[in-house]
C-alpha cells in the first residue's frame, strides 16, 4: 500500500514560491495500478518521483507498506522500488542480461541466482532468454527495449513500481501490444504500481484507480468507471472527453452485456451462416459495437470459450446498459 498524507512540493526562487504538488491525500491499495493523469505541468511526475525521493518532500508524508519513505536510507529505498521511464534508460555498453541484473548485482546476489532471475523474467516478457542474453540494447526494437526496461525494474522483485509514461514513445500498434503484455505480467506479479500518463484511453485500459491532477491539486480519484460516469467537475469532464459513454464500453465485455439481457436472442435456423460476424464473450463492448455497426446484417453472433454459438447481439441490445443509449453511441464510433 502507498499512502500520500498531505504530500507537498514547493519550489522557491528569489521572488516567489510555486506549489508543484499541493497537499495530496490518497491511498493506493496493494497490488493495484493507479494511473496519475493530467495535462503537462500538473504535478503528476513530480509526485511520482517524490515516492523514491528523487524529489524531496516539502511537507506532508508518504508511506510505503506502512513505513515512511523518510525512514529509509535513500539508496536502500531506490533499490527496493522498480522505476521505468519513457526513455527506458538501458545501459548501451551492457548486454541485455547485464542490464536486467544491475540491481540484483548491487544487492550481492550470486551468479546462479541472477541467471535464474534473468531467465524467469525473459520468459515472463515473452522473450527467449538465450537469444537475447548477449545482445545489446541497440540491437533491439523499441518494443523489445521497453519490455527489457520493465524486466529490469522487476529484477529484484520490488513490491512497488513507478512508471513514468513508459510506453509514450511507441507507435499506437506497438503501444497496445505492450499494454496487453503489461497487463498479462501484472496478473502474475501483482505489484503496486504508480503509472504516469497523459492519455485517458491508456489510463482506462490499465488503471484499477485513476488520479486526475490540475496545477498540483488532486481533482478526482476513483475507478475508471466512477470517473467516466460521474466526473466531479467541468475540468474532469473536459479532460476525459465528450465520448465518455463510448470510453465506458471498453470497461465491459460481451459477457457483461449478454447476461444483462432479460431475453438474449438465440440462434435459429442458419443464423450462423447468414453473414453475421462472430464475437467472443471476452470482446470489449466498444469493439463489439464497431463490429455490429459494420455488420451487413446489423448483428453479431456470440461465441463462448469453446467456440459454441450461443446467441445474437444487435444495436438495440445495448439499451440494457444503464445511462448508455446506443443511438448516442452510433454517431461516435
Amino acid at each position: 500500500m502507498i499512502v500520500f498524507d498531505n504530500a507537498t512540493k514547493i519550489y522557491e526562487s528569489a521572488d516567489k514560491k510555486v506549489k508543484a504538488v499541493d497537499r495530496i491525500n490518497l491511498h493506493v491499495e496493494e497490488g493495484q495500478i493507479c494511473v496519475f493523469l493530467g495535462p503537462s505541468g500538473c504535478g503528476k511526475t513530480t509526485l511520482l518521483r517524490m515516492v523514491n525521493r528523487l524529489i524531496p518532500l516539502s511537507g506532508g508524508a508518504i508511506h510505503v507498506n506502512g513505513k515512511s519513505i523518510e525512514s529509509f536510507d535513500t539508496i536502500e529505498l531506490r533499490r527496493s522500488i522498480g522505476y521505468v521511464i519513457q526513455q527506458i534508460g538501458l545501459f548501451p555498453n551492457m548486454t541485455i542480461e547485464q542490464n536486467i541484473c544491475v540491481v540484483p548485482k548491487l544487492l550481492g546476489w550470486d551468479r546462479k541466482k541472477m541467471q535464474n532471475r534473468y531467465d524467469e523474467l525473459m520468459e515472463l516478457m515473452g522473450l527467449n532468454p538465450d537469444e537475447y542474453r548477449k545482445r545489446y540494447p541497440w540491437e533491439l526494437s523499441g518494443g523489445q527495449q521497453q519490455r527489457i526496461g520493465v524486466a529490469r525494474a522487476l529484477a529484484a522483485d520490488p513490491p512497488v513500481m513507478l512508471m513514468d509514461e513508459p510506453f509514450g514513445a511507441l507507435d499506437p500498434i506497438m503501444r497496445e501490444r505492450i499494454q496487453n503484455e503489461f497487463l498479462r505480467i501484472q496478473q502474475n506479479v501483482k505489484k503496486t504500481i504508480l503509472f504516469v500518463s497523459h492519455d485517458i484511453d491508456e489510463a482506462i485500459r490499465l488503471g484499477d484507480k485513476i488520479a486526475i491532477f490540475k496545477a498540483g491539486q488532486l481533482m478526482q480519484y476513483g475507478t475508471p468507471d466512477e470517473i467516466l460516469s460521474n466526473p466531479k467537475d467541468e475540468f474532469v469532464e473536459d479532460f476525459v472527453g465528450g465520448d465518455r459513454a463510448l470510453k465506458r464500453l471498453t470497461l465491459l465485455t460481451v459477457h457483461d452485456l449478454f447476461f444483462k439481457l432479460k431475453h438474449p436472442r438465440k440462434l435459429n435456423g442458419d443464423a450462423r451462416h447468414s453473414g453475421s460476424p462472430t464475437i467472443d464473450m471476452e470482446t470489449n463492448l466498444r469493439t463489439a459495437l464497431s463490429v455490429i455497426l459494420s455488420s451487413p446484417t446489423g448483428e453479431a453472433v456470440v461465441a463462448d470459450s469453446k467456440n459454441n454459438h450461443v446467441g445474437l447481439l444487435n444495436l438495440h441490445d445495448f439499451e440494457a446498459l444503464a445511462d448508455i443509449h446506443p443511438f448516442e453511441l452510433k454517431s461516435s464510433v
